[in-house]
């Protein structure tokens, strides 16, 4: 197959949360296929690429994502063809913890705030800013991360669920809005992916406390074919590979939807 079948050379996105994980592998995958990428995230990335600009931005603040889309638009002609909306957090905790009092691991209105903030309020702001453009345009396409938990539900990681069932109903939503003007808006919903830099100790204790299992369990838990057909955990290159192909125009037909990419993982 020819490494071009994806046509993405000289295209333009944006990605949020482009320095590690998922983000930093759809960053890379963009690049191989000779596109040109602005990760705005707080961190810097971690690799230099001519066709790479890092952009350091808070994507819950509108006056930063706004300046960046104006950015990108300016430095590329009035022109920009897609973003993939990848920043999130996730902090496991319970409803209601029925053990300790004044619990660490019990939701508190900061964690509530803070996943949405980041989850779902980024989305719609960067989606706007973007759609804006898109809509003038009349091309292009919104890439939303959703999850395989917000698709099922995930206990001890309730409101993270909930923002990524947001991020489905948005998509949904958007999809129909935008339609007539020629603009795709597509999810993306991983299952348990590969080891990165934020499947940390604090986390995998945290939903070890919240699951009611040792750390030990939720690590056998990664590859249990009891819940995972494949019984693997997924590769972040294989998240990156279905982003690409909906960036592009293979998937001119397709919108609207979520795809969940989790290896037939569902709750039994």
């Amino acid at each position: 197959m020819s490494e071009n079948w994806l046509n993405l050379n000289e295209k333009v996105y944006i990605i949020t949360g482009g320095s590690s994980g998922i983000g930093e592998a759809i960053v890379k995958e963009l690049l191989n296929d000779g596109a040109y990428v602005y990760d705005a995230d707080l961190q810097p990335a971690k690799e230099e690429h001519d066709h790479l600009t890092f952009v350091e931005t808070d994507v819950t603040n509108k006056g930063q994502v706004d300046a960046l889309v104006a950015r990108v638009v300016e430095e590329h002609h009035g022109h920009v063809d897609g973003v993939v909306n990848n920043a999130g957090i996730n902090l496991p905790r319970l409803l209601v913890d029925a053990k300790e009092s004044n619990s660490k691991y019990e939701l508190t209105e900061n964690d509530f705030d803070k996943m949405f903030n980041v989850n779902v309020k980024s989305v719609f702001l960067m989606s706007q800013a973007v759609a804006r453009q898109l809509v003038k345009q009349k091309s292009g396409v919104i890439v939303n991360m959703a999850s395989e938990a917000g698709l099922e539900g995930s206990q001890g990681q309730s409101i993270y669920s909930g923002t990524k069932a947001a991020i489905v109903g948005l998509t949904r939503s958007w999809a129909k809005e935008l339609g007539e003007f020629n603009v795709r808006v597509v999810g993306v919903a991983p299952g348990i992916m590969e080891a990165t830099g934020l499947r940390t100790l604090a986390y995998e204790e945290a939903l070890a406390y919240t699951r009611h299992k040792t750390v030990e369990d939720v690590r056998a838990g990664y590859k249990s074919k009891s819940t995972t057909p494949l019984g693997r955990s997924g590769k972040l290159s294989e998240v990156a590979d279905l982003v690409a192909y909906y960036l592009s125009d293979r998937s001119s037909y397709i919108t609207g939807v979520t795809t969940n990419v989790a290896g037939g993982k569902s709750r039994g």
